[in-house]
């Protein structure tokens, strides 16, 4: 017995749903924690299938809503987006005590950090590099209308809609003054860009949310964050977990995957998505800065928890380092508002 999963019941569902399925079938879970949890179904043939569900426990199912990160990847599969064929979505709670879906499994590897990204060889490092930035291409060349997503979200002034959200979080979640949070707040403000046009925003784009394997992007993973808005922030996001050797952006132990060389620059990265969609980048740093101050005003909000306790158990968490990696993005923000 797997927690999270109601054995009977979902292979029930299952049967109706997966072709060609062999029961019995053995779950584990592959990522957990106060996101949503993904687990591996494996039947007795050896087919191997994911299955996603809300974290257990009390939660918001505006926050983990399932039907909506279905409906998405389901949008998708006919586009030049890669992701995971989906088998279908349960809505039923009687199964399983709150909603899931189900997709294939994709084999490959998650590049969560330098540790794993010195596995890629590196003669697949900068093919792997050329395919995630033509697929950010691609997906903002998208039109959510043509794809069943024009519903997702409101189209126009995302960065204005992002940056009231996330100063009502950092004011309700501030336990000690980060004078470079508030500047950073100021300057964003101040100097925020006219939106140039819409599209599907997948809002954590990283290697990290990415199944790869024979030096190219097999599975785009993780769309509870995606909306519509502007194309650009997914992009400043992305640059700024492209970090490169030698490179240390939010201290030692916190070093992404492409920090072991190998791939394509920033730079390069920015040329090629100019060119392949057309959209300038010449401020880009202002997108870099707003991912840095969105994530400082995330992570102070989970600092809080902490110390307030409402996270139960710290498990080992730093709180020192916790509290420091908000001030180092805030700095991050400023530093790139400055230059």
């Amino acid at each position: 017995m797997v927690e999270g999963i109601n054995t009977v019941p979902v292979t029930e569902w299952l049967r109706a749903h997966v072709p060609g399925l062999a029961e019995p079938v053995d779950f584990s879970l592959i990522a957990g924690g106060h996101s949503n949890l993904t687990y591996r179904g494996t039947d007795a043939g050896g087919k191997t299938i994911v299955l996603r569900r809300p974290p257990l426990g009390h939660v918001l199912e505006s926050a983990h809503d399932m039907g909506r990160e279905y409906k998405i990847i389901s949008a998708l599969e006919d586009s030049e987006v890669p992701v995971p064929a989906t088998f279908g979505l349960c809505k039923d709670k009687d199964v399983n005590g709150a909603d899931f879906y189900v997709m294939d499994f994709i084999d490959g590897m998650v590049l969560n950090d330098s540790e794993v990204g010195a596995r890629v060889p590196e003669a697949q490092r900068r093919p792997i590099g050329l395919h995630v930035i033509d697929i950010l291409s691609k997906l903002h060349s998208i039109n959510p209308d043509d794809v069943g997503l024009g519903d997702l979200g409101r189209k126009e002034a995302y960065l204005e809609r992002q940056i009231k959200r996330w100063t009502k979080q950092w004011e309700a979640s501030k336990t000690h003054e980060i004078p470079e949070m508030e500047e950073s707040c100021r300057l964003l403000t101040e100097r925020m860009p006219a939106q140039i046009g819409s599209t599907i925003v997948h809002g954590d784009f990283r290697l990290g949310n990415m199944i790869v394997g024979d030096g190219q992007v097999k599975a785009i993973l993780d769309w509870e964050l995606c909306t519509l808005g502007d194309p650009l922030a997914d992009v400043g996001y992305l640059l700024n977990n492209w970090v490169g050797p030698g490179e240390i952006v939010n201290g030692p132990g916190d070093q992404a995957p492409t920090a072991v060389g190998g791939y394509p620059d920033r730079d390069e990265l920015c040329d090629i998505y100019t060119r392949n969609t057309g959209r300038d980048l010449s401020g880009i740093n202002y997108y870099r800065a707003f991912s840095h101050w969105r994530l400082a005003a995330i992570g102070q909000g989970v600092y809080k928890r902490y110390l307030m306790g409402a996270m139960g158990e710290d498990r080992g968490v730093d709180l020192d380092r916790q509290k420091e990696g908000v001030r180092i993005r805030a700095q991050a923000a400023l530093n790139l508002l400055e230059s």
